[in-house]
C-alpha cells in the first residue's frame, strides 16, 4: 500500500500542470522563453541536445515508485526528468536548459560529459571493461601516481573503492588495525557514509538507523554560525581532550573529519580546529583522517584538498564524487607504513580500481590542471560568494552565506536572532528557481541550506543570472 501511495504521489506529481514542467509539448517550450516566463535571460550556451524521443516524466516516475527503493526522493514538486548534460548545464526531455549549481551533489567537477573525460572513458572500454587487480593494467597505477603526486607528506600509497562510504569504511578499519584501538571521534554534524562504520561515524540522525554502531564518540561541532564559541576553534578543540579523557581509555584508534562539511551543510570548520584536534588525538595513539569526498579536488579553490586549508597533513585521506566526474570511483590514501597492515590478512576489492574508473579519474586530474579549474573555482567562487553576501544584506531570510570556492553554502532562518531554519520558506524557493532554470541543493541537519556546488567551470556570467534567479525566488516569499 504504501508503494501504491508513493506511486501515486509521484505520477500527481509528474502530470501537475506548471510553469517549466517537463510534460510541455515540444513546441510549447520552443515558443516559452527558455528559462520560464519573467525570469532572467540565461547566459548563452554553444549546444543543443539531440531530440529526446525516451520515456517521458510520467513513465520514468511510475516505472521509479514501482521498482526503485521508496527511500528515494527528489526535491521538486514536480519532478525533472534530467536526459542530457553538457559542462555547467543540464537538459530536460524537452530540450529546456538548467544551469547546475549543485554539480551532482557536488560530484561534476569538470563539467557534465567534459570531452577529455568522455574520450578516456570511451578508449578504455574498447580495449578493456574490466580485468582486476589480479593482473597488471596500466590505468590504475597510472592513475594511483597521479593522484599520490597531488598529496602532501608521505601519502603514497593508493586503495581504490567504488564510493565514499567504502572509502571511509576502510580508513577506519585501517585506523583500528594499525594503532590496535578501537574508538573513533567524529563531529556532530558530520556525515561519512551510510555502511556499518561510517554510519556510526555519521552525527546527524537524519541518517541513522537503529542498527549497532559502537566506538564512536562525537565531538562538539566547531560551527562558527551555530556554535557556542563562535570562530574559536582552540576552544571547540577541548571538547576533543575532553572526550578522550572521559569516553576513552585514553587511547584511540582515529578521528575522521571533513574540513568543510557537505551534507551538514556547508559548514567551515573554525579556524585553528583541525591543528588542535589532530595534535590532542596524535598524543592519545590516533591516526587522523580527512574525509576529502566533497571538500577535495580543487573544489575549494585556495587549495587542492580542504584539509590544507587548515595548514595540517592528515594520517589518511579519503575521497569520491569529484575524483571521477560521475564516474563510481573512491580512494583512500596514506603512507606506506600504515598501509601494511593490510597485508596481515587478504583485503580486496574487486572493482576498485578498475581500468575504465581509473582512466577516467586521470584525465579528470589532467583536465583540472590543462583547464585551471582549480584557479577558476577560486575567483568565479569568490566572485559569487560576495554576491551572495550582498544577497544577505537585501534578504533578511539569509541568516549565513559560507564555504569557500565552489562549495558555499546559503541558509535560510525566519528570525536572524534565534536563528530559527527556514524549512518550508526553502522548498518554495527551490521550486521557483528550478522553474526559472537554476538547480540548486540544499543539506543541513535543519534542511534549509542552500548547497551551491556547481562544476568547476561555473562562470562568472553563471554566477550574475543564478543570482538574479536567487533574489526574484526569494522576493516572492
Amino acid at each position: 500500500m504504501q508503494r501504491l501511495a508513493s506511486s501515486r504521489r509521484l505520477l500527481q506529481a509528474a502530470l501537475a500542470p506548471g510553469r517549466a514542467h517537463s510534460s510541455l509539448s515540444a513546441a510549447a517550450v520552443a515558443a516559452a522563453p527558455e528559462n520560464g516566463a519573467g525570469a532572467p535571460k540565461m547566459p548563452p550556451f554553444a549546444y543543443t541536445p539531440p531530440p529526446y524521443d525516451g520515456p517521458r516524466v510520467a513513465e520514468v516516475a511510475q516505472k521509479r515508485a514501482q521498482f526503485l527503493s521508496p527511500s528515494l526522493f527528489h526535491f521538486y514538486d514536480r519532478p525533472l526528468n534530467i536526459v542530457d548534460g553538457k559542462m555547467q548545464y543540464l537538459f530536460d526531455e524537452d530540450g529546456r536548459r538548467y544551469l547546475d549549481a549543485f554539480g551532482g551533489i557536488a560530484t561534476v567537477c569538470c563539467g557534465h560529459c567534459h570531452p577529455d573525460v568522455i574520450e578516456a572513458i570511451v578508449n578504455q572500454a574498447k580495449k578493456i571493461q574490466h580485468s582486476t587487480v589480479l593482473y597488471l593494467n596500466h590505468a590504475i597505477a597510472d592513475f594511483a601516481e597521479a593522484l599520490a603526486a597531488k598529496m602532501p607528506g608521505d601519502l603514497k600509497v593508493v586503495f581504490f573503492t567504488n564510493s565514499g562510504t567504502e572509502a571511509n569504511e576502510l580508513a577506519l578499519m585501517i585506523a583500528r588495525l594499525y594503532t590496535g584501538f578501537h574508538d573513533i571521534i567524529s563531529l556532530r554534524n558530520g556525515y561519512h557514509g551510510n555502511a556499518a562504520a561510517t554510519m556510526g561515524a555519521t552525527a546527524q540522525s537524519n541518517w541513522k538507523f537503529n542498527v549497532v554502531q559502537t566506538g564512536v564518540h562525537h565531538a562538539l561541532n566547531p560551527d562558527p554560525y551555530r556554535g557556542a564559541f563562535g570562530s574559536d576553534g582552540e576552544k571547540y578543540a577541548r571538547d576533543i581532550q575532553e572526550t578522550i579523557d572521559y569516553g576513552t581509555t585514553g587511547r584511540v584508534a582515529g578521528f575522521i573529519s571533513e574540513a568543510i562539511q557537505g551534507v551538514g551543510g556547508i559548514v567551515e570548520l573554525a579556524p585553528g580546529y583541525l591543528p588542535a584536534a589532530y595534535d590532542m588525538v596524535r598524543k592519545a595513539g590516533g591516526l587522523c583522517i580527512a574525509d576529502e569526498v566533497q571538500a577535495g579536488v580543487a573544489r575549494t579553490g585556495s587549495h587542492f584538498w580542504g584539509f590544507e586549508g587548515q595548514g595540517v597533513i592528515p594520517d589518511i585521506v579519503t575521497m569520491a564524487k569529484g575524483i571521477g566526474n560521475g564516474i563510481p570511483i573512491g580512494a583512500v590514501v596514506t603512507t606506506p607504513e600504515i598501509a601494511k597492515v593490510l597485508t596481515r590478512r587478504s583485503y580486496f576489492n574487486t572493482f576498485g580500481g578498475n581500468p575504465v574508473s581509473t582512466a577516467a579519474g586521470h584525465a579528470v586530474l589532467k583536465v583540472l590542471e590543462k583547464e585551471k579549474l582549480q584557479e577558476n573555482a577560486f575567483v568565479v567562487g569568490s566572485y559569487l560568494k560576495e554576491k551572495l553576501n550582498a544577497l544577505k544584506e537585501k534578504h533578511d531570510i539569509i541568516g549565513d552565506v559560507r564555504g569557500k570556492g565552489l562549495l558555499l553554502g546559503v541558509e535560510l532562518v525566519t528570525d536572524r536572532q534565534k536563528k530559527t531554519p527556514a524549512k518550508a520558506e526553502i522548498a518554495q524557493v527551490m521550486n521557483h528557481m528550478k522553474d526559472m532554470g537554476v538547480l540548486v541543493g540544499k543539506g543541513g541537519f535543519f534542511g534549509n541550506v542552500f548547497r551551491v556546488t556547481p562544476p568547476l567551470c561555473f562562470s562568472k556570467e553563471d554566477s550574475d543570472f543564478m543570482i538574479e534567479v536567487m533574489d526574484i525566488a526569494l522576493s516572492k516569499l
